[in-house]
């Protein structure tokens, strides 16, 4: 597949080596006549003038990095040009050491996300970044790696798929790596499940092939129709790699659920009461009463599917209840990415206006930080 040049440069545009290098790795141009070339080569573009310099460096990517490139004279480019160029470049996409642009995997900046701006859920971040970094080095993993986030709404599972979707692609949710399913808006009518299943399938298979690290995330997947569910059984099921030379393609599926909040929160009371801290609840004083009432739950089909019974999902990550400092970090979050000033009584105000459960210890928020970011209004000078 050949590549267009933006056609907003002026001609000729030619891609030469890099300073030093002994030959020309390709070259790119648009003739006078309007006529554009074409170059399948996968290089690092360094523009100067009306010349675009081709580093021969494969542990370079351009489309991360592309914006510091000291050669660059934005006043003059635009931003707009620094799109164009980074989007054009990027179609050629083996450019980075992933063998994709799309593809980021910056494990040390989701590290920090999760430390920092993830509140309250210490084993939520232990496992997401663990069994996440885990499996995506893995050269030939046996099957996809499948999460279940459980827990309250507003407690962060959400807020961690994106963190996911951030550092490990460039795009973020954006990425045609990923897709987002939401089960009352994708899946709305039982009457079309036959439907649902073919398209559902369809787009698994042809991101897949488009990608050779996908991201699936199901959100409300407790709602997902039982017949959706079977459907997914065969992608997450074991596979034996067609070709032990290669690196396999890697998908993870995200399952998102309210399912299990109510017995986790119960969970976290009783040890609270027992005088521990929530820092020192461990997944397997959580892991087997979660598990017990995804199984036996008769409201959803997710216990009863072939994803749980036989054993496709890999974690259950349970996501604590958030108390009223989680709030307040919220609170401060929400100012500080708006670039708002705010003080410390604004701060316990938003927190206060949340409402705190059970009736008699008003320990953990009902709604954990959701519709926080549009209470800050209420505050602004």
């Amino acid at each position: 597949q050949g590549h267009r040049l933006p056609p907003r440069w002026g001609c000729p545009l030619q891609l030469i080596p890099w300073p030093g290098t002994s030959q020309a790795h390709g070259r790119a141009g648009r003739s006078s006549s309007g006529r554009r070339t074409k170059d399948k080569k996968n290089l690092s573009a360094w523009l100067q003038g009306d010349r675009v310099y081709l580093p021969h460096d494969p542990g370079l990517c351009p489309c991360l990095t592309a914006p510091s490139f000291p050669g660059w004279s934005l006043p003059l480019l635009g931003q707009q040009y620094l799109d164009i160029l980074t989007s054009w470049y990027c179609s050629f996409q083996a450019c980075c050491n992933s063998g994709d642009c799309r593809i980021s995997n910056n494990f040390t900046g989701l590290e920090s996300d999760l430390s920092v701006r993830l509140h309250g859920q210490h084993l939520a971040r232990e496992l997401v970044l663990t069994t996440v970094k885990g499996y995506l080095e893995l050269p030939q993993p046996g099957k996809a790696l499948a999460l279940s986030f459980h827990g309250w709404s507003g407690t962060g599972k959400n807020f961690v798929a994106r963190l996911l979707a951030e550092n490990l692609y460039r795009d973020g949710l954006r990425s045609d790596c990923i897709k987002t399913f939401i089960a009352t808006l994708h899946f709305p009518h039982p009457k079309y499940m036959d439907l649902y299943k073919e398209k559902l399938t369809s787009e698994i298979k042809e991101t897949q092939e488009r990608c050779h690290q996908t991201l699936f995330i199901f959100d409300e997947a407790e709602k997902l129709h039982p017949g959706l569910l079977e459907a997914l059984g065969p992608h997450l099921a074991h596979q034996t790699p067609k070709n032990h030379r290669v690196e396999s393609p890697k998908t993870v599926f995200l399952f998102l659920s309210n399912l299990g909040g109510n017995t986790i929160n119960a969970a976290v009371l009783n040890l609270l009461q027992a005088g521990g801290t929530r820092e020192e609840i461990k997944l397997d004083q959580l892991a087997p009463q979660l598990q017990a009432e995804i199984a036996e739950s008769t409201d959803t089909g997710f216990g009863h599917s072939c994803l749980v019974k036989e054993n496709l999902i890999d974690f259950f990550i349970p996501f604590l209840p958030l108390e009223y400092r989680h709030v307040r970090l919220c609170a401060r979050d929400a100012f500080l990415s708006q670039g708002l000033p705010y003080t410390e009584a604004a701060l316990d105000q938003i927190a206060k206006m949340m409402v705190y459960l059970p009736k008699e210890e008003q320990l953990f928020s009902s709604q954990g930080c959701k519709s926080i970011s549009q209470r800050i209004s209420y505050f602004l000078p």
